[in-house]
């Protein structure tokens, strides 16, 4: 497997986009599926390195995975944001990579940007892969839309106001993440290093607070989410962490909510993922092969087939 970046041409600058593709001299893997292109999308103060645990269990694979607007080599990008901003972008990244149809995967806002992305653009979406996100998220009861970064995120939001003086108080910090107690792997460390550019004094994360702002006022939109999953006409899967944010036992999305979408939705399926929290759905290599599994899944036809072992219905 190769890995690349290019630079793709959007409002204001450029958007830095890494590619994984299979490298030729490679041992050839077994046959596959499919091998339709993905275009991965990352979370809210993440970068397109979040996804490379699932590209390694994935070599067969050309995976394309832009940093957001305001994230990563994409940081000096302005805004405004906004989901339907972030569709637009991935556009141009499959424009600039050669790429018409694709498999889109999206983790945490990521999978919102998908949503919103193959309601915009339904003929260059093959089908959705949704990993621990793409369905709304309901404020806390008297948390404002302006606060809801620090009460949802904790920690991940708290370092964009931050300034370390090392590299090494960076991955510091993020081994204290409850998320992270079981240990920093070597790809959680080089994804942690990524997103620091420097400053005066020290070093910050790239993400620009402003433009997580902005999003977060279009996660939480009525007019945005909702009716794009209402027009979903594409198939999508649903792969949920078993603990949320914090490592905490209950899920990110109550299960009540994601039983309200499933029956909603007919081309939404959902499926658990065990042992995993929200951010180590893809960088835990058991899970990560686990959504490279369905990357490279077969479209779904309109018959009905046999379910995953994984699959809640």
């Amino acid at each position: 497997m190769s890995y690349t970046t290019f630079d793709a041409l959007v409002r204001g600058g450029s958007l830095r986009v890494g590619r994984w593709r299979p490298d030729d001299a490679a041992t050839p893997v077994a046959p596959v599926a499919s091998t339709t292109p993905v275009l991965a999308v990352h979370g809210i103060t993440a970068t397109h390195l979040s996804w490379s645990t699932v590209a390694a269990a994935a070599p067969d694979l050309d995976i394309v995975a832009p940093d957001l607007r305001g994230r990563g080599r994409s940081g000096q990008l302005p805004g405004p944001a906004g989901l339907h901003v972030h569709a637009d972008d991935l556009a141009a990244a499959l424009d600039a990579a050669g790429l018409d149809r694709v498999v889109v995967a999206g983790h945490s806002m990521g999978g919102l940007v998908a949503v919103v992305f193959a309601d915009a653009h339904p003929e260059r979406t093959e089908r959705l892969v949704l990993v621990d996100g793409g369905l709304p998220l309901e404020l806390p009861p008297g948390v404002a839309v302006a606060d809801a970064a620090a009460a949802g995120l904790g920690p991940a939001a708290d370092r964009l106001a931050m300034t370390f003086p090392t590299r090494q108080a960076y991955q510091a910090f993020w081994s204290e993440h409850p998320a992270f107690a079981a240990g920093i792997s070597p790809a959680m460390a080089r994804y942690f290093d990524y997103d620091l550019v420097e400053v005066p004094g020290g070093l910050r994360s790239s993400v620009s607070q402003d433009l997580v702002a902005q999003d977060l006022v279009s996660e939480f939109d009525p007019a945005v989410l909702p009716p794009a999953l209402a027009r979903l006409a594409v198939p999508a899967v649903l792969l949920l962490a078993s603990r949320g944010l914090l490592d905490q036992p209950q899920p990110m999305y109550p299960a009540a909510e994601v039983a309200a979408w499933d029956a909603r939705l007919d081309l939404l399926r959902v499926l658990h993922v065990p042992d995993v929290n929200h951010y180590t759905i893809v960088f835990d290599p058991t899970a990560a092969a686990q959504v490279a599994a369905q990357l490279r899944a077969p479209t779904p036809g309109p018959t009905h087939t046999a379910p995953s072992p994984l699959e809640t219905r």
